[in-house]
């Protein structure tokens, strides 16, 4: 345990408590869920920061719409606003621009009533993006995702580590991806002390690297590999972005990381380019998601390119029968 962490982890005390007496709450009957007229599937996970939720989340939506299912994803919309002309979050504006109208969206923090009007547009799937924790929406499959590379977040509750819920909440997950790993004896292990629940592998996966100036979605340019590239992101598992570049062969000068979710002044592009150029480098580099952080006055003068990315799943056969055997199981399914 590091000093920061013995320093906050008397306030992890009173934060694992409420957290324990919410859950028994909602387990007992004294606090009740609501469920919405449909089958809702809710990705989540036991930590903060990234897991992959987004590309898990956008993964089951598109293959919902493949089978011509009625989908709709309920999400808080981050550091967003939702209005008439849509979410100002960049997750949202991500999933939105990927789906391209084939999923409806309802977005704000109450999900309940989100899925309602969906359901009165006669959304029957639900997605439920970041749910593992939203217990006052009734699910009817369960997915939990887990980083391989930082399973528990230093094994203690926040402040004075990473874990959203203690190691036991995944007793109550009906699916467990371990992702960023195509195999993870070690941290299954740890899983089966609290779950019985089916594991499965997922890893994120390059589809392409395209060139991006103000217009979605750019261009695609598989020549950026033979350039020096400064990467820059503010996402919430910033080394994990830097660890798949280098694996998908990029030649990384440089890096500049920032906050999830983080908007792009003029000032932070000006650092970001000065500092690419000090590197050597003759191109920027960022996420998807960063670039909906970008915009007008804000865009890089020098060529930037972003990765799309995807979500490779192990066994994926299996894995989405297990999800329609769960909410069947539940009686929600046909």
């Amino acid at each position: 345990m590091t000093l920061k962490e013995s320093l906050l982890w008397p306030l992890a005390l009173p934060y694992g408590a409420a957290v324990h007496l919410r859950a028994r709450a909602y387990r007992t009957g004294i606090l009740r869920q609501r469920r919405l007229d449909g089958v809702v599937i809710s990705v989540g996970n036991l930590t903060t920061g990234g897991t992959g939720k987004t590309p898990m989340v956008l993964w089951i939506a598109e293959r919902l719409a493949a089978e011509g299912k009625s989908a709709g994803i309920l999400t808080r919309g981050y550091r967003g606003q939702a209005s008439a002309a849509g979410s100002t979050s960049d997750e949202v504006r991500l999933m939105q621009a990927r789906l391209g109208g084939r999923v409806a969206f309802g977005v704000g923090a109450d999900r309940f009533s989100r899925g309602r009007e969906l359901a009165g547009r006669g959304v029957k799937w639900f997605v439920l993006d970041d749910g593992f924790q939203h217990l006052q929406l009734a699910r009817d499959a369960d997915i939990v995702l887990i980083d391989a590379t930082n399973p528990f977040g230093g094994g203690h509750l926040l402040p004075a580590g990473r874990l959203r819920e203690p190691r036991s909440a995944l007793a109550r997950a009906d699916l467990i991806v371990i992702t960023r790993g195509d195999h993870a004896p070690a941290v299954e292990a740890a899983i089966r002390r609290d779950s019985d629940a089916p594991i499965f592998s997922a890893r994120t996966q390059l589809g392409s690297i395209r060139a991006w100036r103000g217009e979605y979605p750019g261009t695609e340019d598989a020549g950026a590999r033979s350039r020096k590239l400064f990467a820059f992101c503010g996402i919430g598992n910033p080394s994990a972005f830097l660890a798949d570049l280098r694996e998908w062969g990029f030649q990384i000068a440089g890096h500049a990381l920032y906050p999830d979710h983080h908007r792009y002044t003029r000032q932070d592009i000006h650092a970001i380019e000065n500092a690419a150029h000090k590197a050597g480098a003759s191109s920027l580099i960022c996420t998807e998601k960063d670039i909906f952080n970008l915009s007008g006055d804000r865009r890089p003068s020098m060529d930037l390119h972003y990765c799309r990315i995807s979500m490779r799943i192990d066994r994926e056969p299996e894995f989405w029968g297990a999800i329609m055997k769960a909410a069947q199981s539940r009686g929600r399914a046909e």
